[in-house]
């Protein structure tokens, strides 16, 4: 038994912890639970807890639904909104088939898999996601449309606003549950917070993600409020976006720094961000998974539309923030159309895939956007060489499908699942008549 598996045992005896919760999640990227008694758990790290896998969206089919669910005891945590006595844990876990192999259909696996490749190269993956969400006044569905908690605006600081004691207590919560956050601040619309994580690998930025989502809906439940990561909940309003902050390090060396460099950007990273590029198109239909999410890239502001790289240009779909001359270590580029409500684990395995590509053919960057993209004329991004985004989730179906890149990253499995469930979500929401229409159409026609 190793030191991680002695610790977690130990702990639930010593604070007397009754159930602890297995977590996964689908191809969707939603959160699975089990709860499993503590005289249970050696049994499962050993063996792993069986489940039926045709039962979760995206993993196996009837006549393979077999599967075993193995706790990684570096993930356990205690989980504070549950109290102190009769407490309640909760750990990350491997998906298995019956035969002890990691199962093709677990996204965790999806990302463990491209993390092992960069390492083969002598790289590791951080990420440092700006995660913004919406507080409504209550929860959907009760007979009238949700209205943010207030009408605050980028970064105001509100008397007795319901943000400053959310954002409080779900920062508290984090915290004691090991997930380090930067910076915390009222975003740009009526109710809108972000909260940004502090950097760590990929697959611990992953797991924290998915952490965040449910201790933010927790909190926001108790104090009489609901959180939403709905890419775009109002037309009016700013979508809610993930912008991700990304760098290689090989050792302790930033692998995207180099001294005197055009803002300090190495040979590897300009490489890393043409891959960025080049394969968006590509990635779009997973960094961006729903329908919604083209409401957000196509509204303008700080959510991107077009594929161009800036410094310091947040029109732009990569950014290489404003670097500090003496932090060489801190050099690395931000992807801005991720949104909050992607599937962490796909999404990160596929930038970190798309940026390993551009280094290991050598892509070029082409120059820098320095304006604002959006002011651009049609005619005058053509020149600069340009092109669109994905404007709709069916656009990014049919480039995804061509994709060799996102089919060898996900897995046959994996990808075909996907584009099946994306499939279905487009043609249901094709065939919506919405309340746009009815308010304009019907009356006149």
């Amino acid at each position: 038994m190793d030191k991680q598996t002695e610790f977690v045992l130990r702990t639930l005896e010593e604070r007397d912890i009754r159930f602890v919760r297995l977590w996964f999640t689908d191809v969707l990227g939603f959160l699975k639970s089990v709860a499993v008694a503590p005289a249970e758990l050696e049994a499962a790290f050993s063996e792993g807890i069986g489940f039926d896998g045709s039962a979760i969206q995206g993993f196996a089919r009837v006549s393979e639904s077999d599967m075993l669910a193995r706790p990684d005891a570096s993930t356990f945590q205690v989980l504070p909104w549950r109290g102190e006595s009769n407490g309640v844990a909760r750990m990350f876990c491997d998906i298995l088939m019956p035969d002890g192999t990691p199962s093709y259909a677990d996204p965790r696996f999806v990302l463990q898999r491209a993390l092992s490749k960069a390492a083969d190269q002598g790289f590791t993956f951080y990420t440092h996601p700006e995660i913004e969400f919406y507080l409504l006044d209550q929860a959907p569905g009760q007979g009238r449309t949700p209205q943010p908690v207030d009408s605050g605006s980028y970064f105001d600081h509100t008397p007795n606003g319901v943000g400053h004691d959310f954002r409080r207590e779900a920062i508290t919560m984090l915290e004691a549950m090991g997930i380090s956050v930067e910076f915390s601040h009222h975003e740009a619309g009526p109710g809108q917070n972000e909260i940004d994580l502090r950097y760590a690998d990929a697959l611990t930025t992953a797991d924290n993600i998915m952490t965040f989502r449910l201790v933010v809906k927790e909190v926001a439940l108790e104090q009489g409020v609901y959180a939403t990561f709905m890419p775009k909940p109002f037309a009016q309003h700013p979508g809610s976006g993930m912008h991700t902050h990304l760098s290689l390090f090989e050792g302790d060396r930033n692998a995207f720094f180099e001294a005197g460099a055009e803002f300090q950007l190495s040979k590897t990273g300009r490489s890393f961000i043409a891959g960025l590029l080049v394969h968006a198109p590509e990635i779009t239909a997973v960094t961006n998974q729903w329908v919604n999410s083209y409401k957000r890239l196509s509204g303008g502001g700080e959510a991107p539309s077009y594929v161009c790289w800036g410094h310091n240009n947040r029109s732009a779909l990569v950014r290489v923030p404003m670097y500090k001359p003496q932090k060489g270590q801190s050099t690395r580029v931000e992807y801005r159309a991720l949104d909050s409500a992607a599937n962490p684990y796909l999404a990160y395995a596929l930038l970190l895939e798309a940026g390993l590509k551009g280094i290991a053919e050598g892509y070029e960057l082409p120059p820098g956007a320095d304006d604002d993209v959006w002011s651009l004329s049609d005619a005058e991004r053509r020149v600069m060489g340009i092109e669109p985004l994905p404007t709709s989730l069916d656009e990014a179906i049919k480039v995804m499908e061509k994709s060799e890149l996102v089919a060898q990253t996900l897995g046959e499995h994996v990808f075909d699942v996907f584009l099946r469930n994306k499939r279905a979500e487009f043609s249901a929401y094709r065939s919506q008549v919405t309340q746009w229409e009815l308010d304009t159409d019907l009356p006149v026609l």
